[in-house]
């Protein structure tokens, strides 16, 4: 038989110049299963937000208002929502956005209570038509009418920008073109924007260039989220470089589910346990439970009938139970031939 190793956290070694804690928006329920070829019953993806919760996340994006035809993963928007309204093992503190891409996905949202929703926007002309079937003025002046409506009934607003460091139709995206947009969104009324390295691509001194641009203009990092994806494997470097830069808000998806139905190109988002260990090891405050979220992630990625593509996961599934007793073993049998 093998034996165990014991569960391993990282050293902590604080920088100075970062924050001392960061909110993590955990988009797994939403971005991360809505890349999935096989529709996840409804009951999975109550009992995955409930076993996300119990880690400590306190944001947790559900689903999505979209008609079903456009994703069919997130069909089950209503019944979701539903259940986790009546769910009394979710504190009442929790925040559980959901996207709208227009008013009438909004309508829905406010029929079932939702009270934090999100739209989506582009910055490049290409993926604004694919994603929504409209130029970047158009999609924004439909979003109008939706911010308006939401802050006016005491909803928070986020405003999603995709494609901000390069597209797979249009190449580099310029700054500029990026700013751009990103003002306009944010002078809808977004509470809060969050920046999409939607195909994976972006190095972190681009990182810190769109942000200080972003910070001439007026959109402070305050405002600011980052939502980065992993294609070259750049994601955590890339966070870091937004956190130097002052932001204090990250996107990450437990277990590293995820991608874009609309860029093929896209591949999985920072995982939530990726991030986890890096900040634990400089000392940042989150409020979430590592151990936990792995074994969240191993539950997940059952479900699924796949390993977790998040290197943390994997590696503390190396190790059969951490010091709270919590399950993170491997899927497979490790147990020698």
């Amino acid at each position: 038989m093998t034996t165990s190793t014991p569960y391993l956290l990282p050293d902590v070694t604080a920088v100075t110049g970062l924050p001392t804690a960061v909110r993590i928006h955990e988009v797994g329920p939403r971005d991360g299963l809505q890349n999935e070829s096989a529709i996840v019953p409804v009951e999975v993806k109550a009992e995955f937000i409930r076993r996300l919760a119990a880690t400590g996340l306190t944001t947790i994006e559900t689903t999505s208002f979209v008609p079903a035809s456009w994703i069919p993963q997130l069909a089950d928007a209503e019944e979701l929502v539903t259940a986790l309204s009546a769910d009394p093992e979710l504190p009442g503190s929790l925040d559980l956005p959901a996207l709208v891409p227009n008013e009438r996905g909004l309508d829905r949202a406010l029929e079932l209570g939702v009270r934090h929703v999100a739209v989506f926007a582009s910055a490049t002309e290409t993926f604004a038509h694919k994603n929504l079937n409209r130029t970047v003025a158009e999609s924004l002046e439909m979003f109008a009418p939706v911010v308006r409506r939401a802050t006016e009934r005491g909803l928070r607003v986020r405003g999603y920008l995709s494609m901000c460091y390069g597209d797979p139709w249009e190449g580099r995206v310029p700054v500029a073109q990026v700013v751009d947009v990103a003002r306009r969104l944010a002078d809808l009324g977004c509470d809060e924007l969050s920046l999409g390295d939607t195909i994976g691509v972006a190095t972190p001194g681009q990182v810190h260039t769109l942000l200080a641009a972003l910070t001439a203009v007026g959109v402070t990092t305050d405002r600011l989220a980052v939502h980065f994806h992993d294609t070259y494997g750049q994601a955590l470097s890339n966070t870091l470089a937004a956190l130097q830069a002052g932001v204090t808000v990250v996107d990450a998806s437990a277990g590293g589910l995820g991608g874009c139905p609309y860029a093929k190109s896209a591949t999985g988002n920072l995982a939530t346990e990726d991030l986890l260990w890096m900040l634990n090891g400089l000392g940042i405050e989150t409020g979430v439970d590592l151990a936990a979220l792995a074994g969240t992630s191993v539950w997940m990625a059952e479900q699924l009938g796949r390993p977790s593509p998040s290197r943390t996961v994997r590696a503390l599934a190396g190790q059969r139970t951490d010091p709270h007793g919590l399950d993170v073993r491997p899927l497979a049998d490790d147990s020698d031939a």
